[in-house]
């Protein structure tokens, strides 16, 4: 009889720690997938803390099972999409994201065998921002989860990241989780009724006001920027959504016809300019990769250029930004890089995923993309790894990108005489998810952003949503409005605000035209930087050493 109760304690137990990490996995997972509900990730972490300190009273054996369980499935629920592009990446980055997260909690309960009281708990949040941050910086990288990210479609909350940046609400979702996990332990073991009731009060008080006082923040700070779109400087701007599927590109269809599609798309919205010398400066935003065929320096070989910048001569002041997969040819004997490939005549050359700024004279501005998909784009610790792929057939993506940001500008002929110039950022694609890496475009002078991209290797998933809505982060951070051009969708407008003043349809052929306000102001996150991120890796570098210290003592 002894044994049977013992037997089903056990499974009571393991439902209990089971039903737990499934809670935070699904809570953690809706902020990612439904709108406005961000503030579920405030108590979403709670299941997870509260199975560990329960797997832990019941001394459980292998805890890390649950925790990266728990990971895994929070990674799958939120990014399964990658599989649609490439199962064995997809597949990598859930399992191999999931194990970093791991990580950071077996630290933390590795630090409770030294740390007593909440220290172990404030090690556990510092190291997870730390890894967050580091993580935008390292060269495979995959920062689709950061937790501040869980707010990105429930911006009326957040206005507050144009000082902070997305690991402020990292850091807001792990001190409110905490501070409610440690009323609850207080509760349990019996510690809040040894509180006066001064204590108990600052206790409740603290609790509520750092859950309410970032709403509060948010709305005043939001009042500012409610008419971010009406400027005395903005920039007219058309964006084109050829819906071009990836898959069947040049099995349907020739660059040529593609290039026909653009521009009969273009043909019935800036008719009217047609040869009008007086016009305002136009902006143009097509897709990311919508053609195959320029070659750096050579840019006359290209049927594309030629068309757009041929089209273009009958629109004066009009410019047209569109995304390339591009090439350098390098004439040598020898590889001149661990990246290059060979071409079949016995040259090299470098490849690139390219923004190319045109107009009707021919002048041609280019920029590569810097921050690369890991394997698709690019092949990780080149001098190394790109061997391997040479061994396994050049199966992994060798983009070269650019060492510093630089921009784009759209030129016009001003009334008062003269060209003038105004500075544009592109982000290209995965670009957008870097908040710190975005604010470059800023401090060199981009008045108003574009982010190109091609969303439609996922399908119909929640791939392009959530891509689309860190854009939103990105412009609250920077104060700048946004041009989105997405191939297949969702291509918008996005104000200072992170708003979507509008948006296409997925997988529908779209052109949007509209005003984007032209700002010069520089934001306390644009200015320096990621603060957050910074102290954070410096306390956990310290707690770290402390904790080293500590193990060493007999």
């Amino acid at each position: 009889m002894q044994s049977y109760d013992i037997e089903t304690n056990m499974k009571k137990e393991n439902i209990l720690i089971w039903g737990l990490v499934g809670l935070f996995a699904i809570l953690m997972s809706i902020p990612f997938l439904v709108p406005h509900t961000g503030f579920l990730s405030l108590i979403a972490l709670l299941p997870l803390l509260c199975m560990e300190r329960i797997a832990t009273i019941l001394e459980k054996k292998r805890v890390w099972i649950y925790h990266y369980s728990a990971f895994v499935l929070w990674n799958a629920i939120t990014t399964f999409w990658v599989c649609n592009a490439t199962i064995g990446g997809g597949l990598f980055a859930i399992f191999a994201n999931a194990f970093q997260m791991s990580l950071i909690f077996g630290l933390f309960r590795w630090s409770k065998r030294r740390f007593t009281g909440m220290l172990p708990y404030i090690f556990l949040m510092v190291t997870w921002i730390a890894w967050e941050r580091f993580y935008f910086d390292a060269e495979i990288s995959w920062p689709w989860l950061v937790l501040g990210n869980s707010f990105a479609r429930s911006i009326g909350s957040i206005q507050w990241y144009e000082f902070t940046g997305t690991l402020g609400g990292s850091l807001w979702i792990w001190a409110v989780n905490l501070s409610i996990f440690g009323l609850l332990v207080s509760l349990s073991n019996g510690r809040w009724n040894q509180f006066n009731i001064k204590a108990k009060s600052v206790a409740l008080i603290g609790t509520v006001l750092l859950i309410i006082a970032p709403f509060i923040a948010s709305h005043f700070i939001g009042k500012k920027y409610q008419d971010s779109m009406i400027s005395e400087n903005s920039l007219e701007t058309v964006i084109i959504q050829p819906n071009i599927d990836p898959y069947n590109k040049f099995e349907f269809l020739t660059q040529s016809q593609q290039n026909d599609i653009l521009l009969s798309q273009l043909d019935t919205t800036i008719s009217s300019r047609k040869a009008d010398s007086t016009a305002s400066p136009l902006l143009i935003v097509a897709p990311e990769t919508f053609t195959g065929d320029i070659t750096v320096g050579n840019y006359g070989s290209s049927r594309t250029w030629n068309a757009f910048t041929s089209y273009l001569q009958d629109y004066p002041n009009t410019n047209m930004l569109f995304g390339a997969s591009s090439y350098e040819i390098i004439h040598s004997s020898l590889p001149p890089s661990s990246t290059a490939r060979k071409t079949g005549n016995g040259l090299w050359y470098e490849s690139h995923n390219s923004a190319l700024m045109v107009d009707g004279s021919k002048r041609t501005e280019i920029f590569h993309k810097s921050k690369l998909v890991v394997a698709v784009e690019m092949t990780p610790y080149p001098v190394l790894f790109c061997k391997i792929d040479d061994m396994l057939g050049g199966v992994m993506g060798r983009c070269i990108g650019q060492d510093e940001i630089s921009l784009l500008h759209v030129q016009y002929d001003s009334p008062e005489g003269g060209v003038k110039e105004i500075p544009i950022g592109c982000a290209v694609c995965y670009e957008s998810i870097y908040g710190e890496y975005y604010t470059d475009y800023i401090r060199k002078g981009a008045e108003a952003m574009t982010i190109i991209t091609n969303d439609a290797w996922w399908g119909n998933t929640p791939g392009y949503r959530q891509h689309l809505s860190y854009a939103s982060l990105r412009a609250i951070e920077t104060r700048r409005a946004i041009a989105r051009c997405a191939n297949t969708g969702i291509s918008a407008i996005i104000s200072p605000a992170g708003e979507i003043i509008e948006e296409t349809q997925w997988w529908t052929p779209a052109v949007l035209k509209g005003q984007i306000p032209l700002r010069k102001d520089i934001t306390f996150f644009v200015s320096h930087g990621d603060i957050i991120g910074r102290v954070c890796t410096f306390l956990f570098l310290l707690l770290l050493l402390a904790l080293v210290v500590r193990f060493r003592k007999p």
